[in-house]
C-alpha cells in the first residue's frame, strides 16, 4: 500500500526498535524521500536494515544507540535525534519482549524484566515523545498493544498485563493529545507470525508483519485512534467479556 508523503506530518521517521520486523515493514511504506532514524542496541550492526530503507527510497538513514530498558537515557537520546536530524514526523515504538511465562511464574526478576520493557519503558518513551511533538504541534505516534492485554489469560498473564497497562496509558495519552495536532495510533493485534513467536503454534486469527504494517498505514492515513489487526478481533474482544472466568482460565495462548 503506497502512502503519499504529503498525508503525514513532515519530518523524519524514527523507528525505536530498529530491527523489528513489523517496524521495518511500516518504515518500508513511509520512507520515500524522508530521513529515517533507526534506534536499537548494537546500532553498528544495522547495516542491512539501513540499506533496506535506502533501497526503498529513504533520503538518508541514520543509526542511533538505544537501549529501551535504560529509561534515564530516553530523554537525551530523543532530544539528540531532533537536534541532529530535525523534526519528527512519525515515531514508531516497535521494541518489546514476549518473555517466558513459565519462568516468569516463579522468577520475579524475569517477570519485572518483561513488564519493564513492555510497559515502563514504553511509558517513558511516549512521555518524552509527546512533549517533543506537542512543541512541534504535529506528528504521529504508533503504539503496539495486543489482544493479550484485553482480558489477561493464565497462559501469558505477565506479558498480557504489561500490554493491558500500555493500552490504558496510550488510550489516555491519545485523549490528552486531542487538540494538540499530535496523533496517536494504537494498534491492537493478535498473534503475529514472526521472529518473536518463532517455534510457537500460530493462534487463530494470526497475522504477519506485512498485515500489521498495512493496518498501520491505513490507520495513519485516516488518523484513526485504534486499529485492530486483523479486523475480526474487534468483535471477538467484546465477546470475550461474557466468557465465564472458569472457562477463561482454561484457554490456551
Amino acid at each position: 500500500m503506497a502512502f503519499g508523503s504529503k498525508t503525514l506530518a513532515q519530518g523524519s521517521v524514527v523507528l525505536l526498535g530498529g530491527r523489528s520486523e513489523i517496524g521495518l515493514e511500516i518504515a518500508d511504506r513511509l520512507v520515500a524521500g524522508r530521513t529515517v532514524v533507526l534506534a536499537a542496541r548494537r546500532s553498528t550492526e544495522l547495516d542491512a536494515e539501513r540499506q533496506r530503507l535506502l533501497d526503498r527510497g529513504a533520503s538518508a538513514v541514520h543509526v542511533v544507540e538505544f537501549d529501551a530498558d535504560a529509561v534515564a537515557d530516553h530523554g537525551p537520546i530523543l532530544d539528540a535525534i531532533v537536534a541532529d536530524h530535525g523534526r519528527i514526523g512519525v515515531a514508531i515504538l516497535a521494541f518489546g519482549i514476549l518473555g517466558d511465562q513459565d519462568r516468569a511464574s516463579t522468577d520475579a526478576t524475569h517477570a519485572v524484566e518483561v513488564v519493564h520493557t513492555d510497559f515502563v519503558a514504553q511509558v517513558s518513551v511516549l512521555t518524552h515523545l509527546a512533549k517533543i511533538l506537542r512543541a512541534q504541534r504535529d506528528g504521529h505516534l504508533v503504539v503496539f498493544s495486543s489482544f493479550a492485554g484485553f482480558r489477561v489469560r493464565r497462559a501469558n498473564y505477565v506479558y498480557g498485563s504489561a500490554k493491558a497497562g500500555l493500552d490504558g496509558f496510550a488510550s489516555g495519552l491519545a485523549d490528552a493529545l486531542v487538540g494538540s495536532g499530535v496523533h496517536l495510533l494504537l494498534i491492537r493485534s493478535g498473534f503475529v507470525i514472526g521472529r518473536m513467536t518463532e517455534g510457537m503454534s500460530p493462534a487463530p486469527f494470526s497475522s504477519t508483519p506485512p498485515d500489521v504494517a498495512e493496518g498501520v498505514i491505513a490507520g495513519l492515513s485516516k488518523r484513526s485512534n485504534v486499529v485492530w489487526v486483523p479486523k475480526a478481533l474487534r468483535p471477538m474482544y467484546f465477546a470475550t467479556r461474557f466468557v465465564p472466568r472458569a472457562v477463561w482460565r482454561r484457554l490456551p495462548r
